[in-house]
């Protein structure tokens, strides 16, 4: 979206506006032509055999109904504004005008109307707020609102090759599952990075370290490639998952910050194919221009303290349901 409305998109749409006007300007000159002296001409070209066009000029009063179309246009559009985005006040990006007015008008009664609400919620501990049925159900309207596109509306994630979006129902956290930290979550968002080891390993170490991976975690492997794997697993990953594989957490909460998964716990944040395991060693994950990107965003700057507050409570409630 950031790049949708960036200053390119400002000025091409300012161009094909003034585009349109200017190509209407030069029709319309082209078009005043007066009815000279004698019999109008008849001109050269024929349709369906016998159907012929006059060389008529078109009457003043429409040529006139033209141009004030055209004048009233300009104006409007400035207005609007259709020339890009424009502050009529600089100094107070409130009174611009257009589309982007209008929604900051729209927040701006909401948070009056609305605002309120959430704010009582902001001094009550997220535990507590967790059991209160009013806040969750505040809380899943706006987990509806901007979380459900990522992690569904009934919160249990989505994964594929080259997307992972976790189920928050599930019990596994990748950073911890305390309230405290899913409002840090929320807040800020997050962005694990997983080396890619394309320039690292060759295509038969990752072959080999893929089958290790599925080992560990239960599923079908080959057995040579898993026993060469693991020499490649130790020397290459357990710096982050760990020495057996169970992820950051799994050696204090002074690593959780990795974001580094399980890998034996049979939860998956993309596809458990030997395929998709040797895709994410390969490439990586927000490593790299060829990496998979997969970020979370941060949210408090845009929904604000309470707002997260109450999210976070919901999210939190999904795991400890009295």
């Amino acid at each position: 979206m950031a790049d949708f409305i960036s200053g390119f998109w400002n000025l091409y749409v300012t161009g094909l506006v003034a585009f349109g006007l200017l190509f209407c300007l030069v029709v319309l000159v082209t078009n005043m032509t007066s009815q000279g002296a004698g019999e109008p001409k008849l001109q050269a070209h024929v349709w369906d055999e016998n159907l012929r066009e006059y060389n008529n000029p078109l009457p003043r009063w429409w040529l006139y109904l033209f141009w004030a179309t055209v004048i009233f246009s300009i104006f409007y559009l400035y207005l609007f504004p259709g020339f890009g985005s424009r502050h009529s006040d600089p100094a107070d990006p409130a009174k611009d005008r257009g589309l982007r007015a209008e929604y900051a008008k729209e927040i701006r009664s909401a948070n009056k109307q609305y605002g309120p609400i959430f704010e009582k919620y902001l001094g009550t501990d997220l535990a507590a707020l967790s059991a209160d049925p009013a806040a969750v159900a505040a809380g899943k309207r706006l987990f509806l609102t901007y979380c459900s596109q990522c992690h569904g509306s009934a919160a249990r994630g989505a994964k594929g090759k080259s997307y992972g979006f976790p189920d928050l129902t599930d019990s596994d956290w990748l950073y911890g599952g305390d309230p405290a930290t899913i409002k840090t979550s929320i807040e800020g968002g997050r962005a694990g990075v997983m080396t890619a080891f394309g320039g690292t390993l060759n295509s038969e170490q990752t072959r080999d370290v893929a089958n290790y991976v599925r080992l560990i975690a239960g599923l079908g492997s080959d057995a040579a490639r898993a026993a060469r794997g693991r020499d490649v697993f130790a020397t290459n990953c357990t710096v982050c998952h760990g020495p057996e594989g169970k992820g950051a957490r799994s050696m204090g909460e002074a690593f959780a910050v990795l974001g580094a998964p399980d890998l034996t716990d049979g939860i998956w944040l993309y596809s458990n194919s030997e395929e998709a395991i040797i895709d994410g060693v390969t490439r990586g994950r927000n490593a790299g221009p060829d990496s998979v990107t997969n970020t979370m965003p941060a949210w408090k700057d845009f929904l604000g303290d309470a707002k997260v507050h109450i999210l976070a409570a919901y999210v939190y409630s999904l795991n400890n349901k009295k």
